[in-house]
């Protein structure tokens, strides 16, 4: 489905054009055509390779889709591949944009996202100044922005750990906190995956033989891939204390198990004092101390009762009671 198709030349908005006056304003000097596309089918996508001729491979990868983070250089033109990611309630989602980048022309492919850039267009065609940069500084808004989005993931996802590592000390909340907490190891590793590999192609925008088309805007790039190192590093961060929180709280659980057993240990001591005495007066034997005494079955009792007591106040006061 197409979004926009818009022409530019000199950092202004020169109008909304359609897909057959693609080709006219691509022969315009100092213009330069930006078109977005969301969940394009073949046709679609077989009408632009048509009109800007990208590469046949940059072509498979954004009709398959589903594809690793990359940034791949094609002669004169640039193939992104970023993941973008979204909150639906409590679950992390992951759409997809496809960038294609040439000297006279910005093709933005996105799919499984709700999500658009209509945000950054507007923003920078009232910023004609970085417009003029031409479709280098397009791709560079269009990557800054998916970039933006990852930080409100990461503040959710340091919020949801915070939340349960409060609750890792609370009693009979192991098994749920586990659970908790390799949900969001879940989540964690999913951004890494969507963060990780785009870092490391994004180097290459900044540094070095920089493509023909980022030329004028390395410090820009320059400036996301430090964005992309931030969020990487505080990625990292997150895994690690989940690692430790899952620690603390299989430690909790063996703690809880010892607690369990020590109390199970000392009833099973207090029954085994009394097991004991009633076995010794129990024997059937003929000549026996105390064996016609009339008191002997309530002194029995009380003796029981009373060196059970006895340690009872004892596990108690070593807290195993």
């Amino acid at each position: 489905m197409l979004i926009n198709c818009v022409a530019y030349q000199k950092g202004k908005k020169l109008k909304d054009i359609s897909i057959e006056e693609i080709s006219h304003f691509l022969t315009i000097p100092g213009c330069f055509v930006w078109v977005a596309v969301q969940d394009a089918k073949l046709s679609e996508l077989e009408k632009m390779r048509e009109e800007f001729d990208f590469h046949t491979l940059a072509f498979e990868d954004a009709w398959h889709s589903h594809q690793r983070p990359k940034i791949e250089e094609y002669g004169d033109t640039v193939f992104a591949v970023m993941q973008l990611t979204e909150m639906d309630g409590n679950h992390l989602t992951i759409g997809e944009v496809n960038v294609f980048v040439g000297m006279n022309y910005v093709l933005s492919v996105r799919n499984r996202s709700r999500t658009g850039f209509l945000g950054v267009r507007h923003r920078f065609e009232h910023e004609p100044h970085l417009l003029s940069q031409g479709s280098g500084f397009v791709f560079y808004a269009l990557m800054d922005a998916v970039v933006d989005r990852y930080f409100p993931i990461l503040d959710a996802l340091e919020t949801e750990l915070e939340n349960v590592e409060e609750q890792i000390f609370i009693k009979g909340a192991a098994r749920s906190n586990i659970e908790r907490l390799y949900a969001l190891k879940r989540k964690v590793t999913t951004l890494k995956h969507a963060v990780a590999p785009l870092m490391e192609d994004a180097g290459k925008l900044h540094r070095g033989r920089v493509p023909v088309v980022c030329a004028n805007t390395q410090e820009y790039f320059r400036d996301v891939y430090d964005h992309l190192k931030q969020v990487n590093a505080s990625i990292d961060t997150i895994r690690d204390t989940i690692g430790m929180a899952i620690q603390v709280n299989l430690s909790m659980v063996t703690i809880e198990e010892s607690e369990v057993t020590k109390r199970l240990a000392a009833w099973a001591g207090i029954f085994a004092v009394a097991t004991a005495f009633a076995g010794i007066w129990g024997m059937n034997f003929k000549v026996m101390p105390e064996l016609r005494w009339k008191y002997g079955y309530p002194a029995a009792l009380v003796a029981i009762g009373v060196v059970c007591g006895v340690l009872y106040r004892r596990f108690k006061k070593a807290k195993w009671l």
